[in-house]
């Protein structure tokens, strides 16, 4: 078991590669095209690439009280709070 895996939920599944994969081949596309200041988004079935203009325009937040933030917790795993 490598503990890095085990702290942020186990072991990456086959889907967890593969996405990941496709993450990064489709940074590289923006890169060869000279597309910066994009970030690679994921539009189901579709990666596309966002301005970090738009993705920064409205903060996304997790409510502090949901369950996964208290299951996070439960588990140990620190906010820095």
């Amino acid at each position: 078991m490598v503990l890095g895996h085990l702290q942020r939920g186990g072991q990456p599944t086959a889907d967890d590669r593969l996405l990941s994969l496709r993450y990064g081949a489709a940074a590289v596309r923006l890169a060869e095209e000279g597309k910066w200041g994009t970030m690679v988004a994921f539009d189901p079935p579709e990666m596309t690439s966002v301005p970090l203009e738009a993705a920064l325009e409205t903060m996304k937040t997790v409510p502090v009280e949901c369950d996964t933030v208290r299951t996070a917790r439960e588990l140990g795993i620190s906010f820095g709070d």
